[in-house]
């Protein structure tokens, strides 16, 4: 039994302009120590997505179940989920300083938290908090704990939101955005932690991003979203080497390379479409430039990719046996020969 098992989730918001529809259909799975990474552009669905599994968004429709250690998160009463995501599962979100209050100190937080669920003394609790704010590379945590947030650094102030997530040895981790705020080289050294603490401790983890590269090194299995839909979801190699759907291309493509200098970035045109009036079909047709009549009024599923070393699904049209695999150039090229063949689909 898988330690996380999503299937067929919709999340939707009332607003005053109409339904806002966050998440269509949603579905993936996570094993205990593994990494899945979701990527996609603002407004895709992906914090979303995990906010409602940690009953995060209050107000919202949600139909579908999402099973933890088999039990249904979207089904549970308060306190039970409460208990749950107190000491099986812990989130990280993107910016530390609004989740840590500035009123009061670092190791008044940590240890508040402890307390909370699980019966020690303050003693036992600040020994607790001590110890995590050292693990987590936090220098003369025995002063450090008396300080307030604001007196922390955006990297360190991110590695203390990861001892508190560790607090209590936590089987899922849901990290979002953890390291954008960051420069370069503090976010390599923040999912270097995280890594290193996964490998300690067998923690699953979801790692929440609009940057392919941030997952480049560290996911088992990338899921690309989209509109509130999987576009495709594979095992990270096979997504980074073997690609099918155009708009994963599109974000391979964006991604800054090394070289010439001058070079120039080669964005998505278009803008996501409003999720209160999305397109039908496939919600990235009016900006894929190889779309067919079917897209438009087909949403394609996510179907099996021959030849893949695992799970690998693409929600396209195209035929699936058209994938890169010498580079970007030879991706457009297999996608300029689909795009002529377009009604022979597989």
């Amino acid at each position: 039994m898988r330690l996380l098992e999503v299937s067929d989730l919709t999340v939707s918001f009332p607003t005053p302009d109409g339904l806002v529809q966050a998440v269509r259909g949603l579905s993936f799975g996570l094993d205990a120590g593994q990494t899945l990474g979701i990527v996609g552009e603002s407004g895709s669905g992906k914090s979303v997505s995990t906010q409602t599994i940690a009953g995060l968004t209050r107000g919202a429709r949600v139909t579908g179940t999402a099973l933890f250690d088999g039990e249904d998160l979207l089904a549970m009463d308060a306190h039970r989920l409460r208990g749950i995501l107190g000491g099986q599962i812990a989130m990280i979100f993107q910016d530390p300083l609004s989740s840590l209050h500035p009123y009061y100190r670092i190791g008044w937080q940590i240890v508040e938290m402890i307390r909370e669920h699980t019966p020690c003394s303050r003693r036992e609790a600040t020994g607790r908090a001590i110890e995590l704010l050292g693990l987590v590379g936090i220098p003369e945590p025995e002063q450090r704990i008396r300080d307030y947030p604001h007196q922390f650094s955006g990297g360190m102030r991110q590695r203390v939101m990861i001892a508190m997530a560790l607090a209590l040895h936590p089987r899922l981790l849901v990290a979002d955005e953890p390291t954008t705020a960051l420069d370069v080289t503090v976010q390599a050294q923040i999912l270097e932690l995280m890594q290193d603490l996964q490998r300690r401790f067998g923690i699953a983890i979801i790692l929440i991003t609009h940057d392919l590269g941030v997952v480049a090194g560290m996911a088992d299995e990338v899921l690309v979203m989209y509109a509130g839909r999987a576009m495709e979801h594979s095992p990270r190699r096979d997504l980074y080497y073997r690609p099918h759907h155009p708009y994963t291309v599109g974000l391979l493509d964006s991604l800054p390379e090394g070289g010439d200098p001058g070079e120039r970035l080669r964005p998505i045109p278009g803008q996501p479409p409003s999720m209160i009036d999305p397109p039908s079909g496939c919600p990235f047709h009016p900006r894929c430039g190889f779309a067919m009549d079917r897209c438009a009024v087909e949403a394609p599923p996510l179907r099996p990719v021959p030849g893949a070393v695992g799970t690998h699904g693409s929600a396209c049209w195209l035929p699936l046996s058209l994938l890169g695999r010498d580079g970007v150039a030879d991706r457009r090229a297999q996608y300029a020969a689909a795009h002529r063949s377009a009604q022979v689909v597989r």
